[in-house]
């Protein structure tokens, strides 16, 4: 600790004023334990305000007070009015005023100062903690877009490509297909968003005769960044195609709304 810096940061007279937090002034008496300048320097502000007290509090004159008043007692003919005589206020008592003043508003400067500073902490910390999740999500997907990649490469995957149909010829996804672990990514980045209360819903086919099996839903299109989804698809596919259906899905496709379709590649 700078114990010079500890001291003309002011954050003594606020503890001695009790301007500090709970927290803040049991950190102060820690450290008073710890450090004899700095002790001796708060039992130096201490005594300067018992001093500016004393300088600034109005004085009597006790001797004038008694005698004004065995004087009125002894005098008959008085008209029993006991004047009290009150010193007439030392110029340095004006000076006490001045400096107790101007240490109020230092004070007061100080305090202000100091509730500014542990805002600004509070906000540096809040930003701090944001950055750290936000380097942590970073990892995060950095790490998911590597598993993702390693899929994606997997020599057991067949890409099957879907081109885009009637409804909307500029539509396009790819399935990539793990039979090994009966798994079908579905890359879906360059079909629009569907319309509220419509859903992506995804084909296994059947080709002869036609036998549509549903795998799945893309879910929260419009929530997933990269736009893969994993399904579970167990089936002999001979084809994937891909339609808009009702929120919830359909039990058979709708063909109207057939967005994209691909045959799988002979092996």
């Amino acid at each position: 600790m700078n114990i010079q810096e500890y001291i003309s940061s002011g954050i003594l007279e606020l503890y001695v004023y009790g301007a500090l937090t709970e927290a803040e002034s049991r950190e102060v008496s820690m450290t008073l334990k710890e450090h004899s300048e700095i002790r001796k320097e708060v039992e130096e502000i201490e005594i300067a305000l018992q001093k500016l007290s004393s300088a600034v509090a109005p004085t009597y004159n006790a001797e004038a007070i008694l005698a004004s008043i065995k004087r009125k007692l002894s005098d008959k003919s008085g008209s029993g009015v006991i004047n009290i005589e009150r010193k007439k206020t030392p110029w340095v008592s004006y000076m006490g005023w001045a400096a107790s003043l101007v240490l109020l508003i230092g004070l007061f400067f100080l305090f202000d100062d100091n509730n500014d500073l542990r805002e600004q902490l509070n906000s540096e910390k809040a930003h701090s903690a944001e950055m750290e999740q936000q380097i942590a999500d970073a990892r995060d997907d950095a790490k998911k877009t590597e598993e993702l990649l390693a899929v994606l490469r997997d020599k057991e995957v067949s890409k099957i490509p879907l081109q885009g149909q009637n409804v909307d010829p500029g539509a396009y996804a790819a399935v990539y297909w793990n039979k090994k672990e009966n798994t079908a990514y579905i890359d879906a980045k360059d079909l629009p968003e569907p319309p509220r209360g419509k859903v992506y819903q995804v084909w296994s086919l059947k080709l002869e005769p036609l036998t549509p099996t549903s795998i799945g839903l893309l879910a929260e299109f419009s929530m997933d960044e990269n736009k893969i989804f994993a399904l579970e698809n167990a089936n002999e596919s001979e084809a994937f195609g891909i339609t808009l259906e009702p929120e919830g899905g359909s039990e058979s496709p709708t063909m109207e709304q057939l967005y994209v379709l691909g045959a799988v590649a002979a092996p």
